[in-house]
């Protein structure tokens, strides 16, 4: 499979890097986590037959554009429609992972038309009623280390470390070659470290409720989570943000736990996820 082919889309005041695959309709729009990139799709978009798929680098990530913080989470959804809208996609297939599947459900709301089908991996959607205020237990994210002296020096210090043991060898490649921009003689993340914190800050907000937006959505839903919850695991990351009951909070919602995987579902298991997505 050749790679994508890539173009900035301006979309609501900041660049967006939008990469294509192209191959048959209708198209798949995917959509990646917090302080992840486009990119970390190659392995699963290399399981799905040649379809006609999209991704693209949310703001603050990869070579996308990257305004200074806050980072209100609705921004995420309302960018995911606007470049639903300038792709003009009818009848798509919106794939979102963590804080992924938080955006393209809201865009599903704001843009119904675009999307026939949704499937949701781990979607950061936390209960009803547990919307009260920031998110601060993340904030070590701030201190990561951001500097490299290659993508391979990355992938080495990884590879056996846990969540990244767990993951497919390939989509850590991935995660690592594209997720660096280079700075002089180094290399630097492409999501900077105080963004990722402060994309976490606002994931638990009043204002990152979307509830009343998730009941006026008519499509099919497919809500695949990790059995890991954050109750069981003291706000271990790689346990899983989603309310176990969420599937319900949708007409028509279908819940699949998956007790074998953490919450880096797509990183784990490239092809159960094109599995998933291909119905």
């Amino acid at each position: 499979m050749t790679g994508p082919s890539s173009k900035m889309l301006a979309v609501n005041g900041v660049d967006l890097c939008l990469f294509e695959w192209p191959g048959d309709d209708p198209p798949i729009l995917l959509c990646h986590a917090t302080g992840f990139h486009a990119r970390c799709w190659d392995q699963i978009v290399a399981r799905l037959n040649g379809r006609h798929c999209f991704a693209f680098d949310s703001r603050g990530h990869g070579r996308s554009g990257k305004p200074e913080p806050p980072y209100p989470w609705r921004n995420f959804g309302a960018d995911t429609a606007a470049v639903a809208s300038a792709l003009n996609l009818r009848g798509a297939i919106g794939v979102g992972h963590s804080m992924g599947g938080h955006s393209v459900t809201l865009a599903a709301a704001l843009n119904p038309d675009a999307f026939e089908r949704l499937v949701l991996l781990d979607p950061v959607i936390r209960p009803k009623g547990s919307y009260l205020g920031p998110w601060l237990e993340a904030r070590y994210v701030a201190k990561r280390r951001d500097r490299w002296a290659s993508p391979h020096e990355m992938f080495e210090r990884f590879h056996e470390r846990p969540p990244f043991a767990d993951w497919d060898p390939a989509v850590l490649r991935d995660y690592c070659e594209y997720g660096l921009l280079p700075d002089g003689d180094e290399f630097v993340l492409a999501c900077p470290p105080a963004i990722e914190a402060a994309i976490y800050e606002n994931s638990s907000v009043p204002a990152s409720d979307i509830y009343p937006e998730i009941a006026t959505i008519d499509a099919p839903v497919l809500v695949a989570r990790s059995a890991r919850s954050f109750s069981d695991f003291g706000h271990d990351m790689s346990a899983s943000p989603t309310t176990p009951d969420l599937a319900q909070s949708f007409r028509h919602g279908v819940d699949l736990p998956l007790p074998k995987h953490s919450h880096f579902i797509p990183m784990e298991d490239p092809a159960l996820v094109a599995k998933l997505i291909l119905g």
